[in-house]
């Protein structure tokens, strides 16, 4: 899992190279030679603050563009906080367990979190404008062109943070983000299938986030280069959308090619549909072909066979995005962010050395 942002991991987060780390309220009380406390009560509008000291912490306030603790105003105030998550799917296991992350941490921390479905007839302008003017910042979960393309609307100075898939080598993304290594564990577990004895591995895939080609998305480029490796020309990406019966579909093709030994599935639901067609064309799973999932879903244990995944920690991406926003919220906080646990090729009985 790789985070982008206002966060770093082993110590304190640190600010990029020409960026002042944030004014916490000790700074403001330094400046105006007063404690935190009478701060406090400034930036709270208490009445028993003299007008000079009052203006004296103001323009220190000022000058250092603080701005306050959003979770200690709220639990002062008694104002709830909140911030609005845009997504373009809530079924879907990787957008609900990250849903699941973002609300379990933004609950623990007194915000209040709003859920916007983006769908393919909005006007994500508009879109976006109402959730930047519900105050509070934004989440967006980019995983596919609608929500990138929510991603790239969001203005500037909006607190923002996103969860998104893994960037090209050597880029990152413009806002504070979060990923998993997908493109790594694609190749891994396109590795495991070669090393099985399959001469190739065939790929259905999820649709792309950005473009219309699928075979650029992390998960398709850790698949090519792991056969591009072993010196194998890797067959075209099948499949045209990202539930069970897209995958039945790219299945049904698949299964009748007594070549196919072994398929990677851009997700576990993909690979649902793909294993009920390999069995209706008669094809056993793993004797005649092995079939490896991707983001280790609740109901992959429980399939028969059960299904071989790529689990990712769609939860703890949830919280890191949570924490990332809220270290733009609440700038007084110097608190490490959550770190979600690495891809984890899961080994069950959908995967098998090939038959002769």
């Amino acid at each position: 899992m790789f985070v982008t942002g206002h966060t770093s991991f082993g110590g304190p987060a640190e600010p990029s190279r020409g960026q002042r780390r944030a004014a916490s309220i000790r700074d403001v009380a330094k400046a105006a030679g007063v404690s935190y406390q009478t701060v406090s009560r400034v930036i709270n509008d208490q009445p028993s603050v003299r007008d000079e000291t009052r203006r004296r912490v103001q323009e220190a306030i000022s000058d250092l563009g603080f701005r306050r603790n959003a979770t200690a105003f709220a639990l002062a105030s008694g104002v709830t906080r909140s911030i609005s998550v845009l997504t373009s799917n809530t079924v879907l296991y990787g957008y609900a367990a990250t849903l699941q992350g973002l609300e379990e941490a933004s609950r623990a921390a007194g915000y209040a979190l709003g859920v916007r479905v983006l769908t393919p007839e909005d006007d994500l302008d508009r879109a976006v404008a109402a959730a930047v003017d519900s105050g509070g910042g934004i989440v967006v979960i980019g995983f596919d062109q609608i929500g990138a393309a929510a991603l790239d609307r969001v203005p500037a100075d909006v607190p923002c943070a996103a969860v998104v898939e893994a960037p090209s080598p050597g880029h990152k993304p413009d806002r504070p983000a979060v990923w998993a290594d997908d493109r790594e564990a694609a190749r891994a577990a396109t590795e495991y299938l070669l090393a099985l004895g399959h001469e190739t591995v065939h790929y259905v895939a999820i649709p792309a986030s950005t473009g219309t080609r699928r075979s650029a998305r992390p998960r398709a480029e850790g698949w090519r280069q792991a056969l591009k490796a072993a010196g194998v020309t890797a067959p075209a990406p099948s499949g045209k959308g990202w539930d069970a019966r897209a995958g039945y579909e790219a299945g049904r093709k698949l299964a009748r090619n007594r070549d196919v030994t072994a398929i990677l599935c851009g997700n576990d639901d993909l690979a649902l549909g793909v294993l009920r067609a390999l069995h209706h064309e008669g094809r056993r799973v793993p004797q005649d072909v092995s079939v490896i999932g991707f983001d280790g879903a609740p109901h992959s244990e429980f399939l028969t066979p059960s299904l071989t995944t790529v689990r990712l920690d769609f939860p703890g991406l949830g919280r890191a995005a949570f924490e990332l926003l809220r270290a733009q919220l609440d700038t007084d906080r110097h608190d490490f962010a959550p770190v979600p646990a690495d891809p984890e090729l899961v080994l069950r009985e959908s995967s098998g050395e090939r038959e002769a």
